[in-house]
């Protein structure tokens, strides 16, 4: 994958990239892939949303409760099996492909937004 075309910085603004704090992590059935769905507290503005994410190899779901993550929150809800993901999680993959998600080095307050 190279270099992505040149945008606009107005572009950039439309995709709401928030951060937040996993409130509940439990281990996704039922899915082509393994994947963790996750519900990710973006504070009042944005509210408790839930993401379906194919991190199984890097994170347990036990250990991400508390974490903050990086995500997407203006797509509209895509569905995955039963999931209903409303949020994009971010993260870029290691050198395997695997997940590494986003996280801040150090705690914002949750809704904060990218900039």
């Amino acid at each position: 994958m190279g270099e992505a075309p040149r945008i606009a910085f107005d572009d950039f603004l439309k995709v709401d990239i928030r951060v937040g704090t996993i409130v509940a992590a439990e281990t996704a059935t039922g899915l082509r892939k393994p994947a963790i769905r996750l519900e990710i507290d973006f504070g009042p503005e944005v509210g408790v949303k839930a993401s379906s994410a194919q991190i199984t190899r890097h994170y347990a779901p036990a250990g991400l409760i508390g974490r903050q993550v990086a995500a997407v929150v203006n797509f509209p809800p895509r569905q995955i099996g039963k999931i209903s993901s409303e949020v994009l999680t971010l993260g870029f993959a290691d050198a395997a492909g695997d997940v590494v998600l986003i996280m801040p080095e150090r705690r914002v307050p949750n809704g904060s937004r990218l900039f």
